[in-house]
């Protein structure tokens, strides 16, 4: 059973960068297709991006492409969410996330492909 553990959020300020990283449990993390959602205050929970199980493939939100940036290190058991140009409105609860299903392809959007969630981690920009 794979367990997920979110750090690396904090206070910035807009146009900062920041970090998150979310170290998994267990020893099949490589198997899977791993996502980054998060949740405003008052909002729904929303699809940050995603990344593959074998080559690294990445898929983003539109609303943080060419800012946001996934990467994963299947030797540490841990995925990073690089953010950077950081905005006021990215400020929200940030969450990683394990698909389903082992060794699928697709790069999920929708929270039900994934059923494995960490407990979160906070993200504040200032403006």
């Amino acid at each position: 059973q794979v367990q997920l553990v979110e750090s690396g959020g904090g206070l910035v300020q807009a146009g900062d960068s920041l970090r998150l990283s979310c170290a998994a449990s267990g020893r099949t993390f490589s198997r899977y297709v791993m996502g980054w959602f998060r949740q405003a205050p008052g909002k729904e929970r929303e699809f940050v991006g995603s990344i593959s199980w074998s080559d690294g493939t990445t898929y983003y939100a539109d609303s943080v492409k060419g800012r946001f940036t996934i990467s994963r290190d299947n030797a540490k058991n841990t995925m990073y969410l690089q953010m950077n140009s950081l905005k006021p409105e990215d400020t929200a609860i940030y969450y990683c996330a394990k698909r389903r299903t082992a060794l699928a392809m697709a790069l999920m959007t929708f929270m039900r492909a994934y059923d494995t969630w960490g407990q979160g981690t906070q993200v504040t920009v200032s403006s």
